[in-house]
């Protein structure tokens, strides 16, 4: 498991503040506003001023970089998870600042998620750049959004050069088909929580599986984070109010604790791999690369780590 983090995805979590706007069905179930905003007050949720956060969280990559040097590895820092780094109702200045930092801890490998892939290239270059450290990734929660976002998130491939880019499948809420060219460079699936007064909706086995199998035949790393409240009934045995689909799937209510993390009984934990080219520079997408799966369907560096595939070849 994560050092300061529960994602399966990420070594850290850094939010340099706190606070967002809801924009797509995916943000019904906020876990960052239940959080934050209903349970602590930290900040309000929608049109109002950002939380920046304290000097300690500014500091913390720096602990991090310091780390990774003694260890000689590349974690993964997820940036934010309490927040959307390409939030335009952002004070400018503060993303210059977190920008800043990024480009001082170069061994950090900064993953930057939004569900406002259209503002990325527009607020990096305002910031000074995108960091070199910086892999780009966007939510996709159905055909929608994968059809928006993953259009703007190769463009911002292009323009930018990130480290890698990848899909935050989570919460899946319909079937995805990605669109020819658009492929990120890391596949990561999930289903829905409950948070709050809000209910998770169910999400069909098969979505999952479409996924993983699109990535598969792409040869891009796959990462299954969670199944969410709902599981499919194959995957978990026990008692739980039952949703059947349309065409005779059936999952389970369980709550995500006795749900887990497998798909047909596998756990895919499959990282991308960001080689260095010196000590403090990272290659651009080209040295990205599914890291070997064992025939547990785990990742075959170092399991116990969340951020076992990368590191300096």
């Amino acid at each position: 498991m994560a050092e300061n983090s529960g994602i399966s995805w990420t070594r850290h979590t850094w939010n340099p503040w706190i606070g967002c706007t809801k924009i797509s069905p995916a943000c019904d179930g906020c876990y960052a506003e239940a959080l934050m905003d209903k349970r602590f007050s930290r900040a309000q949720w929608g049109n109002h001023p950002r939380a920046r956060t304290g000097a300690h969280t500014w500091n913390d990559p720096f602990r991090w970089q310091r780390q990774a040097e003694k260890d000689g590895d590349r974690p993964f820092v997820f940036c934010a998870s309490l927040a959307d780094i390409f939030d335009n109702q952002v004070d400018p200045q503060w993303r210059v600042d977190a920008f800043d930092v990024m480009r001082r801890t170069p061994r950090l490998v900064y993953l930057l998620l939004t569900k406002r892939p259209q503002t990325i290239v527009k607020l990096s270059d305002a910031a000074g750049g995108l960091p070199s450290n910086a892999a780009l990734g966007t939510t996709v929660e159905d055909q929608k959004r994968a059809d928006i976002n993953l259009a703007a998130l190769e463009v911002a491939r292009i323009e930018l050069q990130p480290l890698f880019t990848f899909g935050s499948f989570e919460p899946l809420l319909g079937p995805v088909i990605i669109p020819p060219g658009l492929m990120p460079g890391w596949i990561i699936t999930g289903g829905e929580t409950d948070q709050g007064t809000h209910l998770a909706r169910p999400t069909h086995p098969g979505w999952f599986r479409s996924l993983r199998d699109q990535a598969a035949a792409a040869g891009v790393p796959y990462h299954h984070k969670q199944n969410g409240e709902w599981v499919s009934v194959s995957e978990v045995s026990g008692p739980g109010q039952h949703f059947t689909f349309g065409d005779g799937a059936t999952v389970r209510r369980t709550g995500k604790r006795l749900s887990g993390r497998t798909l047909d009984h596998v756990e895919h934990n499959t990282f991308p791999e960001v080689a260095a080219r010196r000590a403090s520079l990272f290659r651009s997408s080209s040295s990205l690369r599914a890291a070997p799966a064992t025939p547990s369907g785990r990742c075959g560096c170092l399991p116990a780590r969340s951020t076992c595939c990368v590191g300096t070849k």
